[in-house]
């Protein structure tokens, strides 16, 4: 039953963000035929100076409240308190850091779309905490309704702003308005009387410290690669690898990610069983890899495809950015599952450890492979990094849970070997129907559904079957 219970929050989320990145896609794919690709990279870069901040500030009120055993209006109290207090923490942070940052990236416009940017972090801060009992139930159907609203009501107004010619502005619109309308709509499904308090802070303590010492990791980690572009580079050049990055991500943060989210809170119901989470984990690390292997590829493989419909002809140099990048968001579901299982068992200092060796040899690598190789240099340098730490991803499974890395592995060869058989045949069907100058889309079409069924084909040939029903959700191998 829990299982089942997992699958249905977890078919919510995914369809949540599903839907989602479809209003963002559509939202990105106006406004990247109306903005140049310069004006996307000011935005980024001033983006990126929020989402650290809001990253580093970050509170797991959702987080450390799903991992209790139990929850009452105390507990939602101090959770909004430190949400105002965060609120109140980016608040100072970025207005001190809007005049220096512009400065050193030789840049007045970025004050003031920092300025507005700043908005949505600190409006997060007052989301309703009394959401989270919905997750504890795993029933997202809540969240849902909440970010498709906010996304829906953000792309009118960033459609407005075009409209009325607010150029880049429109970008700053949709990211503010989503953040207002999301903490508006919070309150109405989940109904909260705000109240000042921290009775409760012990709860929080040390998984927040734990936590926020990661986030600040993962938030140099993410955006590193932008800082250095955006001061060392041009905003054009910024502004192709910010989208070619955001699409590359459409597999985990819309579908893998979500999906993983009640994962987390059934790991924390069967934390104390060491052979069921054993079980738990090696079946969702395998079922997560089972989605990005192929969806990763084939946005790599089809790169110039996607960019061209997406995006149009003024974008095609994001192309090849694409491809690279698609290539090194590969192993990140498996971190995914390892941080779900890591908090649920109420062991953050990984995560933070995780980060910190990434950022290791992120710092070096993307550095020495930009510097040589410029953002191809950049990308190569990524691939190369995300599979390092597969590696690590690996071992540290091993130190939490006592799997084998073989054992691991043993999972995830299936996988790999349908996956290359996918590659060998997108490859020659690309090159033979290049003879017949096929309609982009149709062409996408074509290859996509022989891909697919190529992959899914060899899977099902190699003994791979998915089970479904009567409170149990399995993906086993027959041989």
């Amino acid at each position: 039953m829990l299982a089942w219970a997992a699958l249905k929050g977890a078919g919510w989320l995914v369809f949540s963000r599903f839907v989602g990145r479809l209003i963002d896609f559509f939202t990105l794919l106006i406004l990247a035929r109306l903005l140049l690709p310069e004006e996307f990279g000011l935005v980024a870069l001033a983006m990126a100076l929020v989402v650290v901040v809001d990253t580093v500030l970050e509170v797991p009120v959702t987080q450390a409240l799903v991992r209790l055993a139990s929850v009452d209006k105390t507990h939602l109290d101090t959770g909004f308190t430190l949400g105002v207090l965060r609120s109140a923490a980016i608040g100072l942070v970025l207005l001190a850091a809007i005049w220096p940052y512009s400065l050193i990236n030789g840049n007045p416009l970025l004050a003031p779309v920092i300025a507005v940017m700043a908005v949505a972090p600190v409006v997060k801060g007052f989301i309703s905490p009394a959401i989270v009992c919905f997750a504890r139930d795993l029933d997202f159907r809540p969240t849902f309704l909440m970010e498709i609203t906010s996304k829906l009501c953000a792309f009118a107004a960033a459609v407005a702003t075009v409209f009325f010619g607010g150029a880049y502005w429109a970008l700053v619109t949709n990211f503010v308005t989503s953040a207002v309308m999301a903490t508006l709509i919070s309150y109405v499904i989940a109904p909260y009387r705000p109240k000042l308090s921290l009775k409760r802070l012990p709860d929080f303590a040390g998984f927040v410290g734990w936590f926020s010492s990661a986030q600040l990791i993962s938030a140099l980690n993410w955006q590193f690669d932008r800082f250095l572009i955006g001061a060392t580079g041009n905003n054009a050049m910024l502004g192709r690898y910010v989208v070619a990055n955001d699409m590359a991500v459409v597999p985990t943060q819309s579908i893998i990610g979500p999906a993983l989210q009640p994962v987390m809170a059934a790991f924390s119901q069967i934390s104390a069983d060491e052979q069921r989470m054993k079980f738990a984990f090696l079946k969702a690390a395998r079922f997560a890899m089972l989605i990005s292997v192929p969806t990763s590829l084939g946005i790599a493989l089809t790169a110039d495809l996607v960019t061209e419909i997406l995006l149009g002809p003024q974008w095609r140099d994001a192309a090849f950015y694409l491809s690279l990048l698609a290539l090194s968001v590969i192993p990140i579901p498996y971190f995914q599952t390892l941080y779900s299982a890591g908090l649920a068992l109420d062991r953050p200092e990984i995560v933070f450890k995780l980060n910190a060796i990434d950022l290791g040899m992120r710092v070096p690598l993307i550095s020495i492979g930009f510097s040589q190789f410029s953002v191809s240099g950049a990308c190569f340098a990524r691939i190369l990094l995300s599979f390092v730490m597969f590696a690590f991803y690996l071992r540290e499974a091993q130190q939490i849970l006592g799997l084998g890395i073989w054992q691991q592995l043993q999972k995830l060869w299936k996988i790999v070997f349908s996956a290359c058989v996918m590659t060998i045949v997108v490859i020659w069907l690309r090159e033979e129907l290049a003879a017949y100058g096929l309609h982009v889309m149709l062409e996408l079409a074509v290859v996509a559904a022989i891909g697919a069924a190529s992959y899914f084909g060899t899977l099902f040939a190699l003994g791979i079957r998915l089970e479904a029903g009567r409170g149990r959700l399995e993906l086993i191998d027959r041989r």
